[in-house]
Parts: C-alpha cells; structure tokens; sequence
C-alpha cells in the first residue's frame, strides 16, 4: 500500500458522496430488494456515456440452471484477439450489464481485446453456488468456442468490478483446480474477497463513503445463505487453501473504500504463492470509482491502467 494519510477525497468525489447523502435514498438493507435494484439502475447515469465500439454482439448461451444473457464486444474485425471474460459488480444483488457499459467498452477499445460479459443470475433469488457456476460456465463456453469467436484461446482472461471481482478470483481458483481452462489473466478492481473483513480500511472507511461495511456485510448474507458456503474458497477466494499455480493478477483499490485492505491482502497473498501480481491502489479515490467516468476523471486513467496491465501480461 501506498502512504496515503494526507490525500483527501478528490473534490469531483466529494461531489458524489455528498449527492448520495443528500438523496435520501434507503440503505440497501432498509428497503424490498426490487426497490433497491430500481434505484441502483437509476444512478446508471454516474458510470458516463459509452463510447462507440467496433460490434457488440447480444445472444444466450446454456448454463448449468437457465439461459445466460451474454455480450460480446468487440474493438475491431482483427482476428484472433485476445478475451476478457467480464463480470459485472453490485453485492451479487443488484448490478447488470448495463451499469458496466462505459467502463467495458473503454477497456476493450484502450486494449484492443475482445470483452465478453455475462449477465449471471443473481441472489437472494440465486444464491451461492448459481452466480459463481454461470460465471464459470461463461468462462469455460469463451474458452471452448474461442476459435468460432476469432479469440486466441491462449490470451483469455477473467475479470470483474467488486462483487464481480470476487466472482473472477473464484474462478480462477476453479480454472485452477481443475485444468480444464488455461486462463492468462485475472483482472480483480475492488474486489471483495475475504468475508469476514478483519482489516484496517473496513473500519477506517467504515461508513461516508458511499459503499459502507454494513451495506457490504448484508450483501455478503445475501449470497452466501449456507454456512458452510463462508468457508468455501469458491465463494470466499481467501479461504483458498493454496494459490499457487492461479493466473496472473492486476488488482486495483481505492483508498476511501472499506474493501481497499481486501484487494491488497489478497494480492499478498498470490504473490507470496509465487503467482505474478500487479497492484495498484488508487488515492483519494472511493469503491467503484473506475465505474464512475461521468464525474470522476480517475476513472479514466484506471481503465487506462487496467488494459495496459493485461496487455503488459500477455506481452502484447
């Protein structure tokens, strides 16, 4: 981590914060979940408009429970690129594809690879194990149809924004484990991978910050609905009993956010298991900043990072 003590919230965030305290909007745990998704979509507006992009290809794919509602983006007709297998954010409660449209063609466009993003099932309707399996699923589908979808099925990686970032490290792990997928990359932003949440920053940003510890503990029960999913490594990536042999790793943070300790803990923990890590936290920044380009311009430069890095990965 970087000394950020006397770094204050940018003033652009400052904005957000104090536009969100002043709605009056319910806490997620304060209102029926169709009004909390209702709300969460209307703020879409925040993630800024999205630029123009080559083709975007809407279709369903089988998953192991129902019909996946997949979009495959793509910056150019150039064959053979590479793929990052995206999922998307919200407490595995509340986000779509949607709310992930600027941040995802931007990536694709910066880095010239195709994205392929899923629209997984979501709890408390579907809780652990059906957001992870369709996300999986996803995965092994990209991988498997990588020829038909002009992907080289050697630079296919998993990604994802907090919840989805959990979901990414999840999979790796499953890649991992079972061989049956060689992923190149894991791109985590934010992610939220130790449920429990015993650091700093979870207490240091605990609340006022948009995304609070409360807010992140409910989603956390939300998802995981047994008690024996919390010690499931493929719901709780820190419970992993090893790490090493996973694919290499860009991990960003924020430093105003509750999880910022969750994704630097976590890239100790790949890199001491010998995995290649890239780490980087953003200050003066808030959860979810990289998905907020209409206000806040460090949105940008974290895209920037993002599709350099993978690049930089897959020595492109």
């Amino acid at each position: 981590m970087v000394d950020n003590l006397h770094m204050p919230v940018t003033p652009e965030t400052q904005k957000l914060i104090d536009a969100r305290a002043a709605s009056g909007l319910p806490e997620v745990w304060q209102a029926p979940v169709d009004v909390i998704r209702k709300n969460n979509h209307a703020g879409i507006a925040v993630t800024g408009t999205p630029e123009a992009i080559f083709r975007i290809d809407h279709r369903f794919i089988p998953g192991p429970t129902a019909d996946l509602p997949i979009r495959i983006y793509r910056p150019s007709d150039e064959p053979n690129l590479p793929a990052l297998v995206f999922i998307h954010g919200g407490g595995w409660v509340i986000g779509t594809i949607d709310g992930s449209e600027q941040l995802i063609r931007s990536i694709a466009n910066k880095g010239n690879f195709i994205v392929v993003a899923v629209g997984y099932q979501k709890a408390p309707e579907h809780p652990f194990p059906t957001p992870f399996d369709d996300c999986y699923a996803t995965t092994e589908w990209v991988y498997e149809n990588a020829e038909s979808l002009g992907i080289n099925p050697n630079h296919i990686g998993v990604g994802g924004v907090s919840a989805g970032a959990n979901l990414a490290s999840a999979v790796a792990l499953k890649a991992r484990d079972t061989s049956a997928i060689s992923l190149a990359f894991q791109m985590l932003v934010v992610p939220c991978n130790n449920a429990e949440m015993p650091y700093p920053s979870a207490t240091e940003n605990e609340s006022g910050y948009i995304l609070s510890k409360n807010s992140m503990s409910w989603f956390w029960k939300q998802y995981l609905q047994d008690e024996k999913d919390w010690e499931n490594p493929y719901a709780v990536p820190v419970k992993a009993s090893s790490f090493a042999g996973v694919a290499p790793a860009v991990i960003i943070t924020a430093q105003y956010d509750p999880l910022r300790d969750d994704g630097y803990e976590y890239s100790q923990l790949l890199s001491q298991a010998g995995v290649p890590t890239i780490y980087r936290e953003f200050p003066g920044m808030i959860h979810g900043f990289i998905s907020m380009a209409s206000s806040i311009p460090q949105a940008f430069e974290g895209q920037q990072f993002l599709a350099d890095q993978i690049n930089a990965i897959l020595d492109r």
